[in-house]
């Protein structure tokens, strides 16, 4: 049997296949398909919480970080504490252009999750 996840690869999930071990470790972009070029919006990001199978945030096993790339470009970073109930935050960019947006997270046990979303800037 493959293993649910890596400590040395990234780690994506199949959506179609989702196991509850990547349904509490992918992040999720809250993000229009759409948005105007040069106009900043709201990306609301949180990791895990898929069909309610939440990440535990305790001391032994959190989600460190979550990093949001426009492809390669570093957008944002937020940090979380072991005691943070729900590792989500809301950053706010602009997008002069089309991008694939990438957020990446680094769960303390299971290693590097990352999701990505498609936004159009017209």
């Amino acid at each position: 049997m493959a293993e649910e996840f890596s400590l040395t690869e990234m780690n994506r999930a199949d959506p179609a296949n989702m196991t509850d071990m990547m349904r509490k470790h992918t992040p999720v972009l809250d993000v229009p398909d759409e948005v105007k070029a040069g106009v900043p919006f709201a990306i609301a990001l949180k990791v895990g919480g898929i069909e309610g199978v939440e990440h535990p945030n305790l001391l032994g096993h959190w989600i460190n970080w979550v990093d949001l790339y426009a492809g390669d470009r570093l957008l944002g970073r937020t940090e979380f504490a072991p005691v943070v109930s729900h590792p989500e935050t809301t950053l706010h960019i602009a997008l002069d252009e089309s991008a694939t947006l990438r957020a990446v997270a680094y769960c303390n046990l299971h290693g590097v999750w990352e999701a990505t979303k498609a936004v159009a800037a017209r």
